[in-house]
């Protein structure tokens, strides 16, 4: 990162380098093989309680998958911006799936434009079901686009569970306790770009704004290129530096509900000022449309007294993302001169 980009970046934008532990790193290999799911159930305890991100290593998924992902993302983000905006989140309904140009969704409306490209796809659907359920839209002209990503949609879902698994336990739950909310759970597997910022950066126009996550739990693949910013206790922002083998595990407002606030969905954002392209692989999972989400009783105490009435899951996340796409918004949508003036390919 060079001095004279930092010597331009608004102090509000700063985060604190601090070393990896400072975001917990858990082993969750005894969790995979069963060999003591309650260990790792105590990490993850302190992880989201204080931090609501954990970075987690030994997770199963292959390096060469999530490479190949990593490879497919960086073509499609590769081809002409014409050629991209074929496949518009909006042709797809409220399926959300598909490409969102830079400022197509903003995650801190009223603060900050996010400056970022995404492609979205979920569970395969031959036709149009509801929100968050429909078919995919696919590049034409990148043969291993399809297959490369959906495997890994396929992985993450298994993954995910298995990470559930491990927060109920966390709870004092059965470690089964989730299964019950995701007989036909949401999920989105997301690619996302961030184009290099360099001059003054301020608040107005940055890689995402600050935000917390809408799922239940969120898996993220990092390159090595940085980043990430996420909050503390301390209202500090700390920086989430990439581990190669790593995936970063953040739980998002329907866990912190579901515990009462025992458990932190925590704020965070992206600032790219490497002068270098930032890619990320995202996947978001959530319970079923209609499962009901409200504090654990566990949860309730007179030290934490009830801070949440029951909330249908996929009303929840429907309203969260009509608050944020700007072709739902009917905001203003980017025009030519906005995609040269930011350097993203036409």
């Amino acid at each position: 990162m060079s001095k004279e980009i930092m010597a331009n970046m608004d102090d509000k934008l700063r985060a604190k380098r601090e070393s990896f532990d400072k975001i917990p790193l858990v082993d969750i290999a005894p969790l995979l093989d069963g060999s003591n799911g309650y260990r790792v159930a105590k990490e993850i305890r302190w992880a989201l309680s204080n931090t609501g991100f954990m970075y987690v290593k030994n997770h199963g998924i292959p390096q060469e998958l999530v490479d190949s992902v990593f490879d497919v993302s960086r073509r499609f983000f590769d081809l002409p911006m014409s050629q991209k905006m074929e496949l518009h989140v909006s042709k797809s309904n409220v399926a959300f799936r598909g490409y969102i140009e830079p400022f197509g969704e903003n995650t801190d409306p009223g603060r900050t434009r996010d400056l970022k490209e995404c492609f979205d796809i979920g569970p395969e659907r031959s036709t149009f079901e509801g929100p968050f359920f429909g078919p995919n839209q696919w590049p034409s002209n990148l043969p291993d686009f399809r297959e490369v990503t959906y495997e890994y949609h396929q992985k993450m879902v298994s993954l995910a569970k298995i990470l559930l698994k491990g927060i109920a336990l966390s709870l004092d739950l059965s470690k089964s306790y989730f299964d019950n909310f995701m007989h036909n759970p949401m999920s989105i597997q997301r690619l996302l770009h961030y184009p290099p910022q360099s001059g003054y950066i301020g608040e107005e126009v940055i890689g995402i704004g600050a935000h917390t996550d809408y799922s239940h739990l969120t898996i993220l693949a990092q390159d090595d290129v940085g980043g990430l910013q996420v909050m503390n206790r301390n209202g500090e922002w700390v920086e989430g530096i990439p581990i190669h083998g790593t995936f970063v595990i953040n739980i998002g407002d329907l866990i912190q509900r579901l515990t009462n606030d025992v458990y932190l969905a925590n704020m965070h954002r992206v600032v790219n000022t490497s002068g270098r392209e930032r890619y990320s692989i995202p996947f978001f999972i959530d319970a079923d449309f209609n499962a009901i989400i409200e504090p654990l009783p566990s949860c309730v105490t007179d030290s934490n007294p009830l801070r949440y009435q029951p909330v249908m899951c996929g009303e929840h996340k429907i309203g969260r993302f009509a608050a944020s796409y700007a072709h739902l918004t009917n905001a203003r949508r980017v025009s030519d001169a906005d995609f040269s003036e930011i350097g993203v390919k036409e």
